[in-house]
């Protein structure tokens, strides 16, 4: 049986144990040991490690035939540190990975004045923290390339699922852009993203990335409303932009900078995917079960 890393064991990585369990030996890779009991109750092994802390990756060379990467990059700089020093270890080892899935944001496109973006689109971030997605993108595509490890990468939009809604923000009553100045944005359900990330360990290309998106295509506060609706709560106020940009914080601010629509079309040709919420309106009742994939 092969050995699979799991590299931040946070929601979505909890949610593809369904898919793995029995099909591959599971080590986790925690910072903190009071999650240990969750992962080893679920058959993993944890192995406590910080990527924040070189010295302490040292266990994972020659560990795994793949690795699930599923942690944020560095939280400031041009960089992204921590991807820069698990390569390091894992280029240690006797043996590589053989495939290598990364979760990273579909925020490397930047503002796309609203059109329909497909994987070609070259990356020109507008924010640190999706320049630092663009830095780890790139780090990876090269250890694939000199490593010949398949790196497959899933650009992800919004996320959500029963427990991952807007509901304070409805219920504080934050702003939403009017329609003239409001922007496209891309969704995917949390389950759904673990379901690809799981195809992708299958069936990915290598340094091929993925746009893990749903089919929905609605403005930001379209998306409030159905949210607001589904759940009996107030529709939030529809500002100007110069409004939202006077009383919203910068990084709040920030998601209503970017206007784009991704394009699905790769990912379901070459993975044949089909996606259990494809609309978020399918989703936004879901009880979050899993099917077998």
């Amino acid at each position: 049986m092969q050995t699979l890393l799991i590299v931040g064991c946070g929601d979505i990585a909890r949610r593809t144990l369904p898919y793995l369990a029995g099909r591959y030996r599971i080590v986790a890779l925690l910072r903190d040991a009071r999650e240990a009991a969750f992962w080893r109750a679920r058959g993993a092994f944890p192995l406590l490690a910080d990527l924040d802390r070189p010295a302490s990756l040292r266990r994972v060379a020659g560990l795994a035939d793949a690795v699930l990467h599923f942690a944020p990059p560095t939280a400031s700089g041009p960089r992204d540190v921590r991807m820069r020093w698990l390569l390091a270890a894992l280029r240690r080892g006797s043996s590589l990975p053989r495939r290598f899935v990364y979760i990273s944001s579909s925020g490397v496109y930047g503002d796309c004045a609203g059109a329909r973006v497909a994987e070609t689109r070259p990356p020109r971030p507008l924010t640190a923290r999706a320049r630092r997605r663009v830095d780890a993108e790139r780090q990876l595509r090269r250890f694939g390339r000199d490593a010949r490890v398949c790196v497959s990468i899933l650009r992800a939009p919004g996320i959500y699922a029963a427990d991952r809604l807007p509901l304070d923000r409805l219920r504080r009553g934050w702003p939403a852009l009017r329609e003239e100045d409001d922007v496209f944005t891309s969704h995917i359900h949390a389950d759904d993203l673990a379901r690809l990330v799981c195809a992708a360990l299958r069936r990915g290309g290598p340094n091929r990335v993925y746009n893990a998106a749903d089919d929905s295509c609605l403005k930001m506060g379209d998306y409030f409303d159905l949210v607001a609706d589904r759940r009996g709560l107030p529709r939030p106020p529809r500002v100007s932009r110069q409004e939202a940009e006077r009383t919203l914080s910068p990084a709040r601010f920030s998601f209503m900078s970017e206007s784009r629509r991704l394009d699905n079309g790769r990912l379901r040709r070459e993975f044949g995917a089909r996606l259990r919420y494809p609309v978020i309106a399918d989703g936004l009742d879901a009880s979050g079960a899993n099917d077998p994939f």
